[in-house]
């Protein structure tokens, strides 16, 4: 893969490598991101954090929340397959910002990326609410990702309260044991806040994304949106989304 980007700050490598037509964010060699602006969908993780936006009774998130940006891929999808009036974009890490705006382009008129701790900018936010909460706090331990906020009842309510009615809470787990230890799923108090919950995967990554919704979704018009999309499609052949979905009980 050809280094195009490279930034070092104190004891900590950033590095933007492009492997075909792919670029690939990596923090001291900890792969973050991916994005190919002429091939969206790129059968990974961060496809799963899209999907369960086009299962929203509205069809089209307004206001999205994004905590986590990355290199921005996730920014990048929603902007080509949604357009929301409005991206909020918190990320703590000032070079993976500068990655998302300068390298991947995410930054669009819509798109509001904040330099700020997550947890610290929840407990200070007093806007409305948002149709779409993207939960993607990772770090990095010994080489390996791992999530930057444990998934406790403390931090799915801070959660929830920012999701607005009819809207969707979307977290990224290093596993389907993580997600359900999570509070979302074992809290009974928390869980009276969503109507439905569903797990997404895909065969070439352990991640399991769930999405908790505050309204139970109409899946034959999540099938119908995403085959509006042919990078969406699984029934054609050219097609590299790969996707599970379960409901979690």
């Amino acid at each position: 893969m050809a280094l195009v980007w490279l930034r070092q700050r104190g004891e900590d490598r950033y590095e933007v490598r492009r492997a075909g037509n792919s670029l690939r964010l990596y923090t001291n060699g900890v792969f973050h991101s991916q994005y190919n602006p002429a091939e969206p969908v790129t059968g990974s993780v961060w496809d799963l954090l899209l999907l369960p936006a086009f299962a929203l009774r509205s069809g089209r998130p307004s206001r999205v929340l994004l905590l986590g940006v990355g290199g921005g891929a996730v920014v990048c999808q929603l902007n080509r397959f949604l357009s929301p009036d409005l991206i909020v974009g918190v990320e703590l890490n000032p070079v993976h910002l500068q990655v998302a705006r300068e390298v991947f382009g995410a930054s669009a008129a819509n798109v509001c990326l904040l330099e700020a701790d997550a947890r610290e900018w929840l407990a200070h936010y007093r806007g409305p609410g948002f149709d779409l909460v993207i939960d993607d706090l990772f770090g990095h331990v010994g080489g390996e990702a791992e999530r930057a906020i444990a998934a406790d009842a403390n931090w799915c309510s801070a959660l929830w309260s920012v999701v607005a009615p009819g809207g969707a809470l979307v977290m990224n787990f290093e596993s389907e044991a993580q997600l359900r230890a999570s509070a979302c799923c074992k809290d009974r108090v928390i869980r009276r806040h969503w109507a439905e919950a569903q797990r997404f995967s895909t065969p070439h990554y352990v991640n399991a994304i769930g999405a908790f919704f505050r309204q139970a979704p109409e899946w034959e018009a999540f099938d119908a949106r995403l085959q509006a999309h042919p990078e969406l499609d699984q029934r054609r052949a050219q097609c590299r989304l790969r996707y599970r979905r379960r409901t979690l009980r």
